[in-house]
């Protein structure tokens, strides 16, 4: 597997969904997240660029995952709207934020 250089995360209210991309912005990893799992997921993963749409809960996320070791960035909706390629889902939105945090 390739290693993970950027993580788009899509916050929801009991299931987060995970978007990695490799340095080149290949897709290397899609995956639904429990509430209880994301600390634990995020203690195992090497330190990369995790981007999160700013929402209420972003800032305590930003925190807990910026504890481990990664560096978060919180990027407003409107900025992630342009980059989201199919409909409204989490696993588009998530891919969208991914997209938009390495630009």
């Amino acid at each position: 597997m390739k290693q993970i250089t950027t993580i788009g995360l899509d916050l929801a209210k009991h299931v987060f969904q995970v978007h990695g991309a490799d340095a080149d912005g290949a897709p290397v990893l899609r995956r639904k997240l429990r509430r209880a799992e994301v600390h634990a997921f995020f203690a195992k993963l090497p330190s990369c660029l995790v981007g999160m749409e700013a929402c209420g809960s972003s800032h305590y996320w930003s925190r807990e995952i910026a504890a481990l070791g990664h560096e978060v960035r919180l990027i407003p909706p409107i900025y992630v709207k342009p980059y989201i390629k199919r409909g409204k889902t989490d696993a588009a939105d998530a891919e969208a934020i991914c997209e938009a945090v390495t630009r």
